[in-house]
């Protein structure tokens, strides 16, 4: 059994349902209503997509290119915790973010929405550190799966109340919402780093 709660603040904390509010509020003003519910559809299916590749495959492709897990685990906790400064000192993500706008909604759904917004490279290195094959049976496994899609749906739901939060929040405590989730990521990379350092010792 995974634990539920720490997988689901990962996954919250990476994927950002309330930075990407902003971010969606700014690429869809030029869009109606029922094309900004298109674009937050298609953004989020696009997401859970990619997420689930690397969930599946990604301990795969790393086994073929004979990278050991635990350095995987250790440059992806570094990675995680550069990723988690930009988040609390760097530009906010939806500063950052809203620099990529596009004309086209499919084109605006899938960049910067789905990636690199929704489906961030932390949410992809933490969909293949969260499923590892020796540690995680692929019951364990699917209900991580389970959990990554919740917070998708979440973000979905989120961008569909977008106007209504944005008038409640505004861009500022969106803004700081990030940076408290980018607090939690730190950690939760040092946490990745410990582990993996632990495990190659362990083998070695």
């Amino acid at each position: 059994m995974i634990d539920y709660v720490a997988v689901f603040i990962t996954f919250f904390a990476v994927i950002d349902p309330i930075g990407t509010i902003p971010v969606f509020i700014a690429v869809t003003e030029q869009f109606d209503a029922k094309t900004r519910r298109r674009v937050a559809l298609i953004a989020t299916i696009t997401s859970a997509f990619i997420l689930l590749f690397f969930l599946v495959v990604g301990e795969i492709v790393l086994n073929a290119l004979s990278i050991p897990l635990p350095a995987f685990q250790i440059s992806g906790g570094i990675v995680l915790f550069l990723f988690a400064l930009n988040m609390i000192f760097g530009d906010s993500k939806p500063d950052e973010e809203i620099r990529m706008l596009q004309n086209s909604h499919r084109e605006t759904a899938i960049f910067p929405l789905a990636v690199p917004s929704i489906a961030s490279p932390g949410a992809m290195l933490a969909a293949v550190l969260l499923t590892k094959n020796s540690v995680f049976t692929i019951w364990e496994q699917a209900q991580t799966a389970m959990v990554m899609i919740g917070v998708l749906l979440l973000a979905y739901i989120l961008m569909l109340l977008a106007g209504l939060i944005n008038k409640v929040v505004g861009s500022s405590g969106a803004s700081v919402i990030s940076r408290v989730m980018g607090l939690i990521l730190s950690a939760v990379a040092t946490t990745n780093i410990l582990a993996g350092l632990a495990e190659f010792y362990a083998v070695h």
